[in-house]
């Protein structure tokens, strides 16, 4: 039984972006963690199927479930290998069962369909078999890169060097590299697990996908500056700021959610912050011509989104549940135009980078530019990574005033899967930012849709190019690239 509380617990967290699946597994501290982990992890790949069951039987008035918990049991009862408890639950799921069995077979003749994976939406079917690398950064608040390949390699790992491509990065048990693009992003092989390591558990390692390292690496805060961490929690992008700034400066971090922030505090006490100012507060009551807020010039926007990057996330665009999809999405992006409009009224900012977990346009591209088409002195630099949309504005100088708000333009949902990683150099600091770091030079991958293996190859003949998206520095100058095909989220 409580296999099943805890599998829920960690399911409606999870939906709530309060930290990534494994690790809410792994710190739930859960006596059998693969048991745990498993549940989780195949429930959350037939959510969308278990969920249409569940609402077609009426079983949440029924039997009395929150869906969660009832997405956990159904799964076990009906596509797992059986449920693992006994007592009243066992009893009413028993009791059920027929009915939810009719369900099933309906949906897979609906479907027409013999296997339960068949059911799994064509995006969860094509990924279910990629393995992606596991990423730890190295918290440079604690240690150095250096130090760290040195503890590991007398832990037994076996150090490969920096990575040069992506073929690279199929690694064996315990061999590990530098990542070629972010230098202090330490690259394992998919199943390595630091939740009981040293390194994690002092602080020294954030477990952090490569994708949710961009924002950070891209805002590239110098040394002492004055920033906010708009949607702040669960705190890793806030920790990696942190590190890019020495700790130097003052870090304004929001979040509207009490717990999350009480998640986000202990994580940075672990990662030895000291320059936040952490608030439980909606970043659209921010007052921007605060004098509190006078010196901020570099923002990080990384509000709510569908998730749709997320691996375990991807949604079908051939659901039948298209229009409550489309219907969220208007719902999100609405909110995140609010969010960036405001992100750019601090007078005296420089820099905002705008993040989402989403590979929807409509929450991504459609946003970004109903927002540039209210404020002309802002450009875009835009990232894109397997699950990940970064988008960094920068304002120009000579900037005119903001026009009258539009409306966030609507587009389909593309149904082609994304290519590879790819990311871009890191902006160059302006002169008066003597503090921070030269950039490093990023290649580009086109979005092709052949196959992973053929992706890879064509990475190598990728030319590098410049930092992203910089302004011009001429008065009233204004780049705007048109009819070019705008990128979108792709790789962790």
């Amino acid at each position: 039984m409580a296999l099943y509380v805890k599998a829920a617990e960690i399911l409606e967290k999870s939906e709530m972006k309060q930290a990534a699946l494994k690790t809410l597994v792994y710190e739930s501290k859960f006596p059998n963690i693969k048991q745990l982990f498993a549940l989780v992890c195949e429930t959350e790949k037939f959510s969308s199927v278990l969920e249409e069951i569940i609402e077609s039987t009426k079983l949440l008035k029924q039997a009395k479930l929150k869906m969660p918990l009832a997405k956990v049991l159904v799964y076990d009862l009906l596509i797992g290998r059986g449920l693992k408890c006994g007592g009243s639950w066992k009893t009413v799921m028993m009791k059920h069962r027929p009915r939810l069995q009719a369900a099933l077979a309906r949906l897979k003749v609906k479907q027409k369909v013999s296997k339960n994976e068949d059911l799994l939406p064509a995006s969860v079917q094509k990924l279910s078999g990629i393995q992606l690398p596991r990423y730890a950064r190295v918290n440079t608040l604690k240690t150095t890169v250096e130090d760290a390949v040195d503890y590991l390699k007398r832990d037994g790992f076996s150090y490969l060097g920096h990575a040069s491509s992506l073929k690279d990065l199929t690694l064996r048990k315990k061999d590990f590299m530098i990542d070629m693009h972010l230098p202090e992003l330490l690259v394992f092989s998919p199943k390595t697990d630091f939740h009981d390591h040293f390194l994690y558990t002092a602080g020294h390692f954030i477990l952090q996908d490569k994708a949710s390292c961009l924002p950070a690496y891209l805002l590239n805060p110098p040394v002492g500056s004055h920033l906010i961490d708009a949607c702040a929690a669960p705190g890793n992008k806030t920790s990696h700021l942190a590190a890019i700034m020495k700790n130097k400066g003052r870090l304004f971090a929001f979040d509207l959610d009490a717990k999350r922030l009480a998640t986000m505090s202990t994580l940075l006490l672990r990662a030895g912050v000291t320059c936040q100012r952490l608030a439980n507060q909606d970043f659209l009551t921010v007052d921007p011509d605060s004098q509190e807020f006078k010196d901020v010039e570099y923002v990080l926007l990384d509000p709510s989104c569908s998730g749709s990057g997320m691996v375990c996330l991807r949604d079908d665009a051939s659901s039948a549940n298209q229009d409550k999809v489309q219907a969220r999405l208007a719902s999100l992006a609405s909110f995140q135009l609010r969010c960036l409009n405001h992100g750019l009224k601090f007078p005296r900012l420089k820099r905002l980078v705008y993040s989402t977990c989403s590979v929807h346009r409509q929450e991504n591209e459609d946003v970004v530019a109903a927002c540039l088409q209210q404020n002309p002195g802002f450009s875009t630099a835009k990232t894109r990574t397997q699950g990940f949309f970064v988008a960094l504005l920068e304002k120009h100088s000579g900037a005119g005033s903001p026009r009258p708000e539009p409306a966030v333009q609507r587009s389909k949902p593309e149904a082609t899967p994304l290519g590879p990683s790819s990311c871009k150099k890191r902006p160059a600091a302006s002169e008066e930012e003597s503090g921070a770091s030269e950039t490093e030079e990023m290649k580009e991958v086109e979005e092709i849709e052949e196959t992973e293996e053929k992706e890879m190859e064509e990475t190598k003949e990728e030319t590098p190019i410049t930092a992203a998206g910089q302004a011009d520095s001429t008065p009233g100058k204004k780049k705007r690239k048109r009819g070019k095909k705008k990128k979108k989220a792709a790789v962790e």
